[in-house]
């Protein structure tokens, strides 16, 4: 494994060593749609330390990894059977409750806390997104990537190329990680207002577990 410099790209350092997730999460970097950007890049905009940054990186790379399996590496059907039951799956069963939770809590705070009305349109639509862009994957792309790996002759399809549905995941990915920074921008970095009920601080936690799977989830298709 090459020594990290600041001109690596998020993307590609999480890929060589997923572990390194959970050092840029702790530093509020976004390593799956900010993928591309160098960790000089990055740290800039945030005016973060980058020496600091590559010294937790370096004392990160001398402990496993606890996040399992090398996706690099693993056979492209594999990776698309781990994302359908691990990543959507989740989702199926997270986006409803916090469909409930967004709505619950509005009900009960919107009056003293406005921005709780954005935050539920936002996820309502962040959710209706998210579910035609999974039954893309796994009617479309998903089983055209499992076909051109095995080396089966393709049907013509509409879209002419693979490239051309990866390029509307990738923007669709994009799209979600500027919802996921709107909430967490929204709730004040998930943090529990004053007086809040316990339907507030569960909300508010199921937002927090959605963003940081999220991160898994698209880093792994990019």
């Amino acid at each position: 494994m090459k020594t990290v410099t600041m001109h690596d790209t998020l993307g590609h350092l999480v890929a060589e060593r997923p572990g390194r997730s959970l050092i840029f999460e702790r530093w509020g970097l976004d390593y799956c749609c900010g993928g591309k950007k160098t960790l000089e890049t990055a740290c800039n905009e945030k005016a973060l330390d980058v020496t600091n940054l590559l010294r937790d990186l370096k004392e990160g790379d001398t402990t496993p990894s606890a996040l399992g399996t090398d996706w690099q590496s693993a056979p492209l059907g594999d990776l698309t059977d781990h994302i359908t039951r691990t990543h959507h799956g989740y989702l199926r069963e997270a986006l409803p409750r916090l469909t409930m939770l967004t709505e619950k809590v509005l009900n009960a705070h919107g009056e003293r806390h406005p921005e709780l009305i954005e935050l539920a349109a936002l996820f309502a639509t962040f959710r209706a997104e998210l579910e035609l862009h999974m039954e893309k994957e796994e009617q479309v792309l998903f089983p055209l990537i499992k076909a051109l790996e095995v080396g089966k002759a393709l049907p013509d399809f509409h879209c002419g190329s693979v490239d051309n549905p990866i390029r509307v995941m990738e923007k669709e990915h994009e799209d979600a990680g500027d919802a996921l920074a709107r909430m967490r921008s929204l709730t004040q970095d998930f943090t529990l207002p004053s007086g809040a009920c316990n339907s507030y601080r569960a909300m508010l936690d199921a937002l927090m577990e959605l963003e940081t799977d999220m991160h898994h989830h698209v880093h792994k298709e990019n």
